[in-house]
């Protein structure tokens, strides 16, 4: 979370610009503001609080249930606004749209959307009886099936790469990304910590 002595509240007569992010898809959901009031209860409930001049201090959802649960909040270079990467619970616009700034705004981060994916096969659990289980499913439900498609794929495109083949080492590199993330899910972990972890090698 951010350190609210960072912000600069006066530039905005006391609050600042709030740009809501969904942390799965990368879409940008709305623009709101915030003071430091509103701030200090999004990093104390987890969900967010704005600020509005004609509705006051505004829980997002507390009454249409579109709740946004913070999933990390960042300052920009000047220190007057701030981004909020979020899972809504529900659409972000009063129209019922998920984005305030319509379609344009849904385009998916491909990495995000097959972790999104992932997580949500990992949700399900297992299949109805009688209904095959998706690939994702069966690996995740069977530990050693994921560790030898993960060494396979790792292989098949370490040999690709040293036989300079572009093509296929595209196609395998896919793969590799692909059961890296399965397996990471089936440890608790997602998209979100594998990217914390190569931020913070990149500080280093």
């Amino acid at each position: 979370m951010i350190d609210l002595d960072s912000l600069d509240f006066t530039k905005g007569n006391g609050l600042v610009t709030v740009v809501a992010q969904d942390a799965g898809s990368g879409a940008v959901l709305m623009v709101a503001h915030a003071d430091r009031e509103a701030l200090e209860r999004t990093i104390a409930t987890g969900e967010m609080h704005y600020r509005s001049r004609t509705r006051g201090l505004w829980h997002k959802g507390a009454t249409s249930g579109n709740v946004q649960r913070v999933v990390s909040l960042s300052t920009d270079c000047d220190g007057d606004a701030v981004l909020a990467r979020v899972a809504p619970a529900g659409p972000a616009c009063h129209t019922g749209a998920v984005s305030c700034f319509g379609d344009m705004a849904l385009a998916p981060d491909t990495l995000s959307a097959l972790d999104a994916t992932i997580a949500r096969r990992a949700a399900e659990g297992d299949a109805p009886a009688g209904e095959r289980p998706s690939y994702t499913r069966r690996l995740l439900g069977d530990r050693n099936l994921r560790l030898k498609k993960l060494g396979e794929e790792a292989t098949v495109l370490a040999v690709a790469c040293a036989d300079v083949d572009v093509t296929r080492a595209r196609a395998e590199g896919a793969d590799v990304v692909y059961h890296t993330l399965v397996a990471l899910r089936a440890l608790g972990l997602s998209l979100e910590d594998l990217r914390a972890e190569l931020a913070a090698r990149v500080k280093r």
